[in-house]
């Protein structure tokens, strides 16, 4: 399988996993959430609605709400119908009015009397929900939606009122988004108190309501105008009935009667602030907004949402998998923007979308891209490590690593280093007379004890020429003590020798002897060659000094120059040589010495 397939595959994998997810709605609190915040936005209301709030000022006037008597909701209809001229065009009263009240007929009668003369009342009706299970003789039907009962106005109120329901639903998360427009108690459709109330006053203004378009339930979403008290001028019930209010604020207007105190329990939470409950009677100013605006939001097809989905996340994580973060991170940034861009455009058109699914979608594969890519790389880093270890140098490896490619391309710089060369003493006498798998065996023997003396001792291999090993210290990483490094890792491969020449004594009758020269001094370090085949490696005068020092070694000694032998005075004993050797390139009085081991030895 190769590298595209086997990316079509796993972005295809993400994509269904992603969009299985969200249509399952494992996602749809969050995604509501996100909703509101973007969809759910307070606007500038044109005032045809005000509300007459029942509050604390009232029920410390006229007692414990629920003792009141139906001659004080009259008394305020009586002070809005008072003067012909200015009064409203619709009066919707947010509170139940059920069954007579024994010994209070008088109130009842009043307040049928009051409606009736100030005439477009509404008054609330309200039905209980659950579930009712049906047997038939072949099937059971269970309707977790059916309305169980139904509380309507007495009868002298409800022969002079048009009634509406306010039932309020819930969400699933507890935020009340949609209304319901109508309930169907004994197969009877009652609309909704915002409905009746939206409808009364466009026919008495001269305009017709669209219906808004609904769920199988009878629900439809809300699109809230005004956030908790935007609607609400602090007028009460005492100061209507005491006249305290001027005709000319309710005259022509669509006005809600209801409860606006928190001991009434009136309230609910919704989209358009959650951190401050709204009053019913707000809450029904809002649908009634809503309505006469025209403003219905219907919900976009869930199989549309989803293919667009599936093709966004799969086109988004082919994209990112395997590509660096300077080009996954403004793909994630502007896909983020475009999705919720659209989702606003949508809504304003009149489409609700899942204005989650693909940011979230997005942000999942981006982090998932991530992490693929990262676990990818460290895999292929261990893997490239592991490989160009058995060619270069671990530190250079590192280095390469560490730096990235620019570490790679051609070029060098000075620095001072310590060189080491060594080499074994006759060795083409012997290959000439040894078998090619002999003089393979011991040259590996050979080469992987000399490696091992220089990794030992924090140095960088450099190359294998032949029989010769050619390593330094210094370069690419500093070492404050490369000579010292190089004089110990001198020392441990002419130990090493010894061994293995006693180890080789044995196996095929041979002897190996080596060679070591050390140098210290200024050179050229870095990759060397062309674009398509380059070295790591030292070039310079240090290095060619350091080469010839250890063609002038006998066998099991060490040589170094004068530089070598001052660095490591008082640790390491050096002498001079009994017969001074001329290097070739080298003035006279270029001074070498034999390197014999640690002082204390």
């Amino acid at each position: 399988m190769n590298e595209k397939t086997k990316n079509i595959i796993i972005a295809l994998a993400w994509a269904v996993s992603i969009t299985v997810l969200c249509a399952l709605g494992v996602f749809r609190r969050p995604e509501l959430w996100i909703e509101d915040e973007i969809f759910q936005n307070p606007e500038a209301v044109p005032g045809d609605i005000v509300i007459i709030g029942i509050d604390e000022k009232d029920i410390n006037e006229f007692g414990s709400y629920s003792s009141w008597d139906r001659s004080v909701m009259a008394s305020a209809l009586e002070m809005l119908a008072s003067d012909p001229d200015q009064r409203p065009a619709v009066v919707a009263i947010d509170t139940m009015y059920t069954g007579n009240i024994e010994g209070k007929e008088e109130g009842d009668e009043r307040l049928a009397a009051a409606a009736a003369e100030l005439g477009n009342v509404i008054t609330a009706s309200q039905a209980k929900f659950g579930t009712r299970t049906t047997f038939g003789s072949a099937s059971v039907i269970i309707d977790d939606f059916a309305v169980l009962s139904y509380e309507e106005p007495y009868q002298a109120l409800k022969d002079v009122t048009v009634q509406g329901h306010i039932n309020a639903m819930y969400d699933m998360d507890g935020i009340v988004r949609h209304a319901l427009l109508y309930v169907e108690p004994d197969g009877k459709r009652v609309y909704s108190m915002q409905f009746e109330a939206a409808r009364m006053y466009a026919l008495q203004k001269g305009f017709d309501v669209q219906v808004p378009p609904t769920n199988s339930r009878g629900q439809y979403f809300i699109s809230f105008s005004a956030q908790p008290g935007n609607f609400y001028d602090g007028v009460n019930l005492s100061m209507l009935i005491h006249g305290e209010v001027d005709p000319s604020y309710y005259a022509g207007k669509l006005v809600l009667i209801g409860p606006y105190t928190t001991g009434l329990q009136d309230a609910y939470n919704t989209p358009i602030d959650k951190g401050q409950m709204m009053y019913g009677v707000e809450y029904q100013a809002n649908v009634i907004q809503c309505i006469l605006d025209g403003n219905y939001k219907e919900e976009a097809p869930d199989y549309f949402q989803i293919g667009a989905l599936f093709i966004v996340c799969f086109a988004f994580y082919y994209f990112c998998n395997n590509r660096k973060l300077r080009f996954t991170i403004p793909a994630l940034v502007i896909g983020e923007f475009v999705a919720i861009g659209i989702s606003m455009w949508l809504y304003s058109l009149g489409y609700i979308t899942h204005a989650l699914w693909i940011p979230l979608g997005l942000f999942v594969l981006f982090v998932a891209s991530v992490a693929t890519n990262y676990i990818r790389a460290a895999i292929e880093r261990q893997n490239v490590t592991r490989t160009f270890e058995r060619y270069v140098a671990p530190n250079i490896v590192n280095e390469i690593l560490k730096e990235g490619t620019d570490s790679l391309k051609l070029g060098g710089k000075l620095c001072d280093i310590a060189v080491l060369f060594v080499d074994i003493r006759g060795f083409t006498t012997m290959s000439e007379r040894l078998s090619p798998e002999e003089v393979v065996y011991i040259l590996n023997q050979y080469l992987s004890m000399t490696s091992a003396c220089v990794e030992r001792h924090q140095g960088t291999l450099d190359k294998f020429v032949g029989d010769a090993t050619m390593a330094f210290w210094g370069a690419p990483i500093a070492d404050d003590e490369a000579i010292y490094h190089a004089a110990l890792t001198a020392i441990d491969i002419i130990k090493g020798a010894d061994e293995l020449s006693a180890k080789l004594k044995a196996e095929v009758n041979e002897e190996i002897h080596v060679g070591v020269g050390v140098n210290f001094g200024p050179a050229v370090v870095g990759n060397m060659g062309s674009e398509r085949r380059m070295d790591y490696t030292a070039i310079g005068d240090t290095v060619n000094t350091s080469a010839r020092l250890e063609a002038n070694a006998p066998g099991g000694t060490i040589y170094v120059s004068r530089a070598v032998a001052d660095a490591l005075k008082g640790r390491m004993k050096c002498v001079p040589l009994e017969k001074p050797i001329k290097l070739k390139g080298k003035a006279d009085g270029f001074e070498i010495l034999s390197l014999i081991g640690p002082e204390e030895e």
